[in-house]
């Protein structure tokens, strides 16, 4: 009986060690990224002008139209779908659970 028990001990342990990894395996470097005409490469620093409603964190996302607002713009409301189209020129307004204003960024 205590042959199986070491026996099992051992099969246990084996079951446990790590494997050795492969030490000839050449290391590859990552291929550079291929861009993608059209794509977005960089975001541009606030063409929309976020800046000017960073006083409005706070506030409820009603006062948003309010604002007289000329360009586009976008209010995200808490976990709702946002479209993935990006424009630089448009200010977006997040808001948070209780529906205030909580971020305002462009995009």
């Amino acid at each position: 009986m205590t042959r199986h028990a070491i026996w099992a001990a051992v099969i246990v342990l084996a079951a446990c060690q790590q494997p050795i990894p492969d030490q000839t395996a050449p290391i590859v470097d990552p291929l550079p990224p291929v861009p993608v005409e059209g794509a977005l490469e960089e975001r541009q620093p606030d063409l929309c002008h976020a800046a000017d409603y960073k006083g409005y964190l706070g506030q409820p996302g009603t006062v948003i139209p309010t604002l007289g607002i000329t360009r586009a713009f976008r209010v995200v409301e808490w976990r709702g779908i946002e479209p993935q189209e990006y424009n630089a020129q448009r200010v977006v307004f997040r808001l948070d659970q209780m529906g205030n204003i909580f971020n305002v960024d462009c995009g």
